[in-house]
């Protein structure tokens, strides 16, 4: 034993004085650093036991972490995180918004989020300004030149490759709008987009066929680029069927099932059959994965309430004329499947923060009416269809990261509540997760599945995505009836080693960056 004990102050010995040498090292070129965060608990993104030591940053990097003599050291900025933690910066792995076009992303930020995987359900930005397109390239080649909030990294929307290609809602493509879709997807990817993404339940992406999956698929695998899937259907009892056409994918790139629910499941051992089914997956070289959001209220279009046959306008008209009492019925029955009117709040129309009951009660008719006088596309709603247990089960499971899949616009609360909310109800209320299991959700687990390189993890020279915070702190205020508001409890938000919250006050800088995948 005697021998073990002096072995072991040796190591520590040997491993105190190689610190103090990098460290030596480091000041003897530049002792003057962007920030020094210090006293602080450093859980560094990957899932290991959180650990005492001071980080600096120079020119957007982490440059150094360990022991600092600041008496050596010139900074820009101090930070005592004395009885906080520091970790990386959280990546949100299915989000909304435009910050190109659109305005402030606070609520990500207020929430510790740095980084935003865009171009989700199979659609991605294409607009035409002065009669020219203006299409994907072209929107991340001006976000490139224009200053951002945060990061963003992009995928390519499947069914914007669709119409981009004149396929629309027919169900098979000819060969050459295939050969279209194929060389906009390797030019996107070849940009530096990170994958594509699916929206299988939507008008344009349901209409989909195996071939043009596969076909598309292929590309992405030459690439190194992931399908990250809204599956065809979430429901119960067509869930694994959905998770079955996803896997079949994976024999040619990485697969991801988008904002993964169980729709009326019921249950911790539902939700491991459903999970199970990606574990298997690995096991066999699959490389599949899946992100998260914790919340029991979807969101969606009011178009998920119609019938395939009645998803966009011209179809809904054509039925009402032809199929009245046959689109009654469907939506009758729809509406209770899914845990009646009042499981539904509106959002998006002059119904906005009303239940589908009480809006129909207002007007004085039936729900059935309502939804026939605002059709399905009028507007979105919340729906609440999801079971407790399942969800945290969800959350739980090793496999799973955290997404939002809001924005800052939508009007439901985990646009702005999400990543606090799992500090806050699932580390710290119900305890559920490890904080240092919580942080690899949102932070290494991802980088590491869809390829975001030199983020997510705290490691000396890796971007200077950083959150020094609190967990007992963390707050997240979004409610369903009031959805705007900003998460708290992030003392400090630092992006590519630039602060935008500093002790709890947002800034005005933008120091976001368009990331490309190499």
């Amino acid at each position: 034993m005697s021998k073990i004990a002096g072995y072991l102050v040796l190591i520590l010995v040997f491993v105190g004085c190689n610190q103090t040498t990098e460290f030596s090292r480091l000041i003897a070129d530049s002792n003057e650093f962007d920030i020094l965060i210090f006293n602080g608990s450093i859980v560094d993104g990957t899932g290991s036991e959180p650990y005492e030591a001071d980080l600096l940053i120079r020119a957007g990097t982490i440059v150094y972490i360990g022991e600092v003599d600041t008496s050596l050291v010139k900074a820009t900025s101090f930070i005592n995180a004395e009885g906080k933690i520091v970790t990386p910066g959280f990546i949100d792995t299915h989000a909304h918004g435009d910050p190109l076009f659109g305005g402030e992303m606070h609520n990500f930020i207020s929430m510790g989020v740095t980084t935003i995987l865009l171009g989700q359900d199979g659609s991605h930005p294409r607009r035409v300004i002065d009669g020219k397109e203006f299409d994907l390239i072209n929107w991340m080649d001006s976000l490139t030149r224009k200053p951002s909030q945060l990061n963003v990294a992009m995928f390519a929307g499947h069914a914007t490759l669709r119409r981009s290609a004149g396929v629309d809602y027919t169900d098979a493509p000819t060969p050459d709008q295939l050969n279209q879709m194929g060389e906009m997807l390797s030019e996107a990817l070849e940009n530096g987009c990170y994958g594509m993404s699916t929206g299988l339940e939507y008008v344009g992406g349901m209409h989909a066929k195996k071939d043009e999956l596969d076909h598309l698929a292929k590309i992405l695998g030459e690439n190194d680029g992931m399908m990250m899937s809204h599956m065809r259907n979430e429901d119960d009892d067509q869930v694994e069927t959905s998770i079955d056409e996803l896997l079949s994918f994976g024999k040619y790139c990485k697969v991801h099932a988008s904002h993964l629910k169980v729709v009326y499941g019921k249950g911790a051992d539902r939700a491991n059959q459903i999970i199970e089914k990606l574990v298997a997956a690995n096991k066999e070289g699959i490389q599949a994965s899946a992100d998260i959001y914790p919340y029991l209220a979807s969101y969606t279009t009011i178009g998920i309430l119609f019938p395939s046959w009645a998803k966009t306008q011209e179809q809904f008209e054509q039925a009402k004329s032809t199929r009245e009492e046959e689109l009654e019925t469907y939506l009758f029955n729809r509406v209770n499947q899914r845990n009646g009117p009042e499981a539904t709040l509106m959002a998006g129309n002059e119904y906005a923060g009303k239940t589908l009951a009480q809006a129909a009660k207002d007007d004085k008719i039936s729900f059935v009416r309502l939804l026939w006088k605002i059709g399905p596309g009028g507007g979105s709603g919340a729906y609440f269809i999801m079971e407790d247990s399942l969800v945290s089960e969800l959350i739980s499971h090793p496999l799973t990261m955290i997404c939002s899949d809001g924005s800052p616009t939508m009007r439901h609360p985990r646009g702005h509540g999400t990543f606090a909310r799992i500090i806050d109800r699932f580390v710290i209320e119900r305890k559920l997760l490890t904080i240092q299991e919580a942080v690899r959700k949102m932070t290494g687990l991802p980088a590491t599945t869809v390829g975001i390189e030199k983020r997510g993890i705290l490691t000396q020279g890796n971007y200077a995505d950083v959150l020094v915070f609190d967990p007992e702190e963390v707050k997240d205020n979004a409610t369903y009836l009031d959805p705007y508001q900003l998460a708290s409890g992030f003392n400090h938000v630092i992006i590519n080693g630039v602060q935008v919250i500093s002790d709890g006050s947002i800034l005005n800088d933008r120091p976001g960056i368009m990331l490309r995948k190499q």
